[in-house]
């Protein structure tokens, strides 16, 4: 593994790569139950979270579940 920078939300972030998508939302402080995300364009299933692997250079999209009213 080396480091190197993912896109999330148009920041870049740094991470050990290559890692799960869902390594990379726990390294965030994110519950993978709790955020819906999109990987380099296309949506990913929360089930696939485990098996997705990031790569340099990879754009996130995450976006927090909030509940209520």
């Amino acid at each position: 593994m080396s480091q190197a920078t993912v896109i999330a939300n148009g920041n870049e972030v740094t991470a050990a790569l290559p890692c799960s998508l869902e390594a990379f939302l726990i390294a965030q402080g994110l519950l993978p139950r709790s955020v819906v995300v999109e990987l380099n364009g296309d949506a990913v299933s929360p089930s696939e979270f485990a098996q997705r692997q990031l790569n340099a250079g990879d754009r996130l999209e995450i976006v927090k579940i909030v509940a209520g009213g």
